[in-house]
Formats: structure tokens, sequence, C-alpha cells
């Protein structure tokens, strides 16, 4: 009697085992324990194709009716598809050859052997799902931002469990180098990979990706989250510097004052997240020479030759430009020539061709993101190549001479003076 009660005991513990498992849904649940049980039953008798079964997750049991065909007494061939005359008689009185017999089964009565088997099998196939789902939560999540708790550092990793009690994972090469992490913190990560070999899936977070930075710009700059400010690229040092390529349509935002904010508000809780890395915000442009000379800022760049072909630029500064452009420990330039896609390489103008007048010139071709292409057109039919030589010509003769309005010239005339800001103030 003991060991009868003991096994109906650990067969309602499977069951509240299996319903502890939150990431599993009801429907699915039924289904896996009709399998499960189905499984035992095989093992057991062969087949369980002549059994139903009802499973009640909720009373913690299962009815399991065995289905069989009654027959002579002396021509039971096979004792789990018939059953003979006497022994259905002893059920009901009126059985008769022939008919079928459906008959409840208690399955705590078929031993300690077949509980262990079921618990083993829905083991197997808890561990099963709870990894399915696992996958499917994540797999779409990639480049999104979650919040986590930090369980087990280590040398080179550390794990982390979110909200659902699953593990998470963040390698050491993932973490910016001012990272110190304790059990407990709560850490901001972008899911980098989700890896399911074997059904067995992990899934590892990031704080050096540059799509970690983009999901927090996202988060601080409301212009960003609703479109109408793109960041175009990212290129990142994690912890010492990044540099961010911005563009808006709307000509009434400033994209990179907005990012940016009153006294840098929008960026300082991204700059403490980063651990200090500091972040250089630029206007992006699908002009190569613009955009060079843009992400190589704060340095001046006096002439820039281009080749396509190879992806590479030459930069010629002035002596006292050259450490701006390359910047502390080469990280400027290096920057620049992630976000630019370009291989950048500095030179230093020779001494005597500092003070030339004809140094420091831009080609019109580098304004075609602020000008429209024709106005610059019309100007390179006259003569014009440069933006000094515009700029060295009053407006009335270049309106006259490219036929164009004087509105035209005059915002012309602005972009071009804007751009040379500087070394006029010099």
């Amino acid at each position: 009697m003991a060991k009868k009660i003991e096994e109906t005991v650990s067969l309602i513990d499977t069951f509240a085992e299996f319903k502890e498992t939150k990431s599993i849904d009801y429907a699915t649940m039924v289904n896996v324990l009709e399998e499960s049980f189905r499984s035992v039953i095989a093992k057991m008798y062969g087949s369980d194709e002549n059994y139903d079964m009802i499973v009640n997750p909720g009373k913690g049991d299962c009815e399991i009716y065995r289905n069989r065909v009654v027959v002579a007494d002396d021509e039971v061939t096979d004792p789990n598809r018939e059953i003979s005359l006497s022994e259905a008689q002893k059920i009901a009185s009126d059985y008769e050859v022939g008919e079928d017999v459906s008959e409840r089964i208690d399955f705590s009565k078929f031993g300690r052997r077949a509980i262990l088997n079921l618990r083993q099998t829905l083991a197997s196939r808890i561990l099963e799902l709870e990894h399915d789902a696992l996958y499917n939560k994540y797999k779409d999540r990639v480049g999104d931002v979650v919040s986590a708790e930090v369980y087990q550092v280590w040398k080179n990793e550390i794990m982390l469990v979110d909200d659902e009690g699953n593990e998470l994972i963040m390698l050491k090469s993932q973490q910016i180098p001012g990272d110190f992490f304790r059990k407990g913190d709560i850490v901001r990560a972008v899911v980098d990979r989700v890896d399911n070999a074997n059904n067995n899936p992990k899934i590892y977070l990031s704080r050096t990706a540059p799509e970690f930075l983009q999901r927090l710009l996202e988060a601080e700059v409301p212009e960003i989250n609703d479109g109408l400010i793109t960041v175009r690229r990212i290129a990142r040092i994690p912890g010492e510097r990044a540099k961010i390529a911005v563009e808006s349509y709307d000509d009434r935002i400033a994209p990179v004052g907005a990012v940016v904010g009153v006294k840098g508000s929008r960026v300082h809780g991204i700059v403490r997240e980063l651990r200090n890395e500091n972040l250089d915000v630029i206007n992006y442009t699908a002009n190569p020479s613009l955009f060079i000379q843009r992400a190589l800022a704060p340095a001046t760049i006096s002439n820039i030759v281009i080749d396509e072909e190879n992806k590479s630029a030459q930069v010629y500064l002035k002596p006292k430009e050259v450490s701006l452009a390359i910047g502390k420990g080469g990280l400027n330039i290096k920057l620049a020539g992630m976000i630019t896609g370009y291989n950048i390489d500095v030179f230093r103008e020779a001494e005597e061709d500092v003070d030339d007048p004809n140094m420091g010139d831009v080609y019109l071709d580098d304004f075609t993101d602020e000008v429209d292409e024709w106005v610059i057109e019309a100007l390179k039919k006259q003569g014009y190549q440069t933006a000094r030589q515009v700029m060295a010509v009053s407006r009335e003769q270049l309106a006259e001479e490219a036929d164009l309005e004087l509105d035209t010239v005059d915002h012309l005339l602005k972009v071009l003076f804007a751009e040379f800001e500087q070394d006029e103030a010099e």
C-alpha cells in the first residue's frame, strides 16, 4: 500500500514540475504530456494505437483507456489488443465476442519503472521546449537592446539572466574596456547573435557593437526615433571615441545640433553608459571628398585627392593641422577611415606652400549636397572650378555670366563662405 501511494505522489509531482514551466503554453503542455504517456505505453506494450487519453494537468492526473476486442477464452493472441470473454464479463456481464471493451487504467499501477520513464521523457521534452522557446524569443531580436542581471562573472565572459531566468552570455571582447560588473548588477547591451547548435541556443550580448550606440541614440533623440533624422553610419573604438554620421530630410532640422542637444544634453547619458566614450557627430554626405573632410574634423584640410577605384584618399594639410587630423593615438584618422570607408593618407604641406593663396581651396563638385548640380554646372561652363574662384567675383557678375537668379547666387555664396569661415577669420 505504501509503495502505491509513493508512486502516485511521484506521478503528481511530475505534473506539478511540468506546470511550473512558464515558457510552455497550456495546449502545448497537454500535447506533450499525452505524447509522453503514449511513448511510455508504446515501450511497454509495443503500441499505443488502442489507447485513449484525457490529460488533466490541473488535477495532476491522466485518464487512460485501453480499447480491446472481446474474443473467446482460448483465442487470445495479443493481450494488449484482445480480452477473453470471461475477463470482459467481469467488467460487464453482457459483453459478447466481437464487441469492444474500453477499460480505464491507473497509470500508477504500471509500476515505479514506468513512472520513472515518464519523468525522464517529460524532462527531455521540457528541456527541448525551453530551448525552442528561448531561441524563438531572441532569434528576431538581434540588434535590440535588452536589460539583464549579472549572475556570474568569469575571466573571459559574464553570464546574465533576463526577467524570465534565461541565461545570456557576454564575452570579454564584447565589453567596453571600462566595464566592471558584479553579481546583481543590471546591464544594458544589444543582442549580438543567437547560436542554436544541436538545439542548444546560446544568446550573446554586446556593448561594443555599433548597433548598441545606434539604439541608445534612438532612445535619447526623439527625431531619430520618429524618422526625422537618420543615422547613416557609425564608427566606434569602444570606450575611447566614436563618430556618428547623421542626415535630415527636413531643412528645418539641423541634424548635428538635434542629436547633440543644448550643451550636449542629449548625449550625456549615452556618454556615461559608454564609459565616457567621446562622440563626434557630423553631417553625412554622399560626396566622398566632403565627407572625408568632415570626418577629419577638427582638422582643416587644404587639399584632397580621391582614388575611387582603390577607395583611398590623399589628404594635404598645413603642419599645424596634421596632429588634429591624426588625433590622440591615431584615433581620429582611424575613425575617419572607418566611417567613410576610405584608406586615408595624411601629407604635410611643404613650408613654402603654407602661404600660397591657392591652397585650401575646394572644388565646386564637393558642394553638390548643398547646391543644385545644375548651378555648379552653369558656373563650370564659365570657367569656375573652385570655391575661391567663385568667391572672388561679385554676385552680380556671377548672376550675369552664368545666367542665374540673384537669390540662387546668394545661396551659393552663403554655402561657400560658410565652408571657409574659419580660414577667413584666421
